[in-house]
């Protein structure tokens, strides 16, 4: 074996451990049939895979993929003014990316419940409109999809952001200083410069933003009260309360597929621009 092979041998065998061992695991449950009490045993059938396209787990899917894809144009709304403006902030740039960066200080878990206490009948918003006497009785903000898609746009913009921020950074200014010098407005320049030269940008933080949302559980579980079901609130539910490891894994198997399919394309159409 060479050096090269040598120095990349620890992180195979971490792939081959944590990565491959796990998806194969996965992969042959997805075949096999439900215990009577749990877990797996034989024959091998496709009936956990035929079971995706009952009508009643393709809502969920359909759901996981609307929810997701809003959470990451939401994400891209937000997250590209304010990548914008940190990348011309100057000398306050640094803290700006601090305070993007500050809730990731404390846990997911207790980022998400914070938004219980917030949006519940008897929390801050409720509260405060009431005592100004701006509602008659307490807004239903709390278990419902609209609490799903605060929460996830919430604790998954500053995957936005971020690789926004590193591509605007890296932005010559001499294009915006040559669309002033013929003739573009500012906003022109924003949309016929700035825009399609931050594509890298949007990609990457769409992607980051995208795939955790789509697997996403935790949320819709606490703020959306088990009244919206995304497709990894499935496969929690499948591995845990139905204890029905072999859907419960073809439903991981469809998820992760349905990424990397996602991340082929996005790659190709990428690399096609890029050799055009």
């Amino acid at each position: 074996m060479t050096l090269r092979s040598w120095s990349l041998l620890p992180a195979r065998v971490w792939m081959a451990l944590f990565f491959a061992a796990p998806l194969a695991i996965i992969c042959g449950y997805s075949f096999l049939t439900r215990g009577d009490y749990g877990g797996v045993e034989q024959p091998w059938t496709l009936e956990n895979l035929t079971r995706l396209a009952d009508p009643l787990y393709f809502g969920v899917l359909w759901r996981s993929v609307w929810i997701a894809a809003l959470s990451t144009a939401l994400c891209a709304l937000l997250g590209f003014p304010l990548a914008l403006f940190i990348s011309r902030a100057g000398r306050r740039k640094d803290l700006y990316l601090q305070l993007v960066l500050l809730p990731f200080w404390t846990s997911f878990l207790v980022r998400t419940y914070a938004w219980l206490f917030i949006l519940r009948d008897t929390g801050l918003i409720n509260t405060v409109l009431l005592r100004l006497h701006g509602i008659a009785s307490p807004l239903p903000l709390l278990y419902n999809d609209g609490a799903v898609l605060l929460g996830l746009v919430y604790n998954f913009l500053p995957f936005f952001v971020l690789p926004m921020y590193a591509t605007l950074e890296r932005l010559d200014p001499a294009l915006l200083e040559a669309a002033a010098d013929l003739g573009a407005r500012p906003l022109a320049a924003l949309w016929r410069v700035v825009i399609p030269a931050s594509a890298p940008g949007f990609a990457a933080g769409s992607i980051l933003v995208f795939i955790p949302c789509l697997g996403a559980y935790l949320t819709p579980d606490l703020l959306g009260g088990g009244k919206t079901v995304m497709l990894g609130n499935l496969v929690q539910n499948q591995f845990t309360t139905a204890r029905d490891w072999p859907f419960g894994s073809a439903a991981s198997l469809m998820l992760m597929l349905g990424s990397a399919i996602l991340l082929a394309i996005l790659m190709r159409s990428r690399l096609a621009k890029e050799l055009m």
